[in-house]
């Protein structure tokens, strides 16, 4: 599986972005501060010191061309692929480039953690692994997840997954099939109630009262300075309680059917 690629990119960042939440459509446009809140994570994982490349993934649909705008006028890289299989998007994006390895954000996490991001893969290279990230066990806030995985091991979900909820969610394959060492970062004690993801209204208002009492042009604030500030404000956190984690693929595991001809 590894050691493929070596004289290619080394990290290629990718950020699954689409206007078609049905949940909160068009969310990942939304102002926070003056600006998309796409552009917030993407100028977030820019400061990632082991990234060498951030590109946004989004679809084809004449809708999401108001992303490909916004990428284009903050000048990073956009792929417009399939709307659901997100998996062959994801594939199709990084064979642009060929690198060992892809680190996957969605649009819809604007408190992703440089820091976290830059710690995820320092231990991914170093401990030489197929897949790492801090979803296998739920212990981060959910708005913070990082996933690092080989180009090679993509390849290969990309050539065997077949269930919906494969292609829609693009790792479970690689999660929970095939042989691939894997590695779980998860964090004591665990902070996995608190809830940092943008999914509907109520989390958006939360996310905006962080952003109100943190954001600077020329700082980035990083997880340590939400979890000061969510101590000393508590109601804040009230905004958005009591939403399911991971709602969209609980859903799709629940509608789950094999997809047939898909490579």
């Amino acid at each position: 599986m590894r050691g493929e690629f070596k004289d290619h990119m080394k990290n290629l960042l990718i950020i699954q972005a689409r206007t078609g939440s049905s949940r909160m459509p068009d969310k990942v446009l939304k102002e926070l501060c003056g600006k998309p809140m796409l552009q917030h994570i993407v100028e977030r994982t820019l400061q990632s010191r082991n990234i060498d490349h951030v590109m946004v993934a989004t679809t084809i649909k004449e809708e999401d061309g108001r992303i490909e705008k916004v990428c284009q006028e903050i000048g990073v890289d956009c792929y417009r692929g399939a709307e659901g299989d997100v998996l062959d998007r994801y594939y199709q994006a990084a064979k642009k480039y060929y690198p060992q390895n892809i680190v996957r954000i969605t649009a819809d996490c604007p408190l992703v953690d440089p820091v976290l991001i830059d710690e995820i893969i320092d231990i991914h290279v170093n401990g030489n692994y197929d897949y790492t990230s801090n979803t296998l066990a739920e212990t981060y806030p959910d708005g913070l997840d990082v996933e690092v995985f080989t180009f090679s091991a993509l390849k290969e979900a990309w050539e065997n997954a077949k269930l919906a909820s494969e292609r829609e969610h693009v790792t479970p394959y690689i999660k929970y099939k095939g042989s691939f060492e894997r590695f779980s970062v998860e964090l004591f004690p665990s902070l996995a109630d608190k809830r940092w993801t943008v999914d509907t209204q109520r989390d958006f208002e939360m996310i905006k009262q962080i952003y109100h009492a943190l954001y600077r042009e020329d700082k980035v604030f990083l997880r340590n300075d939400v979890l000061k500030y969510l101590e000393e404000n508590h109601d804040i956190e009230e905004i958005n309680a009591g939403i399911t984690r991971n709602e969209g693929y609980l859903k799709s595991i629940a509608n789950d059917y094999v997809i047939k001809g898909v490579v």
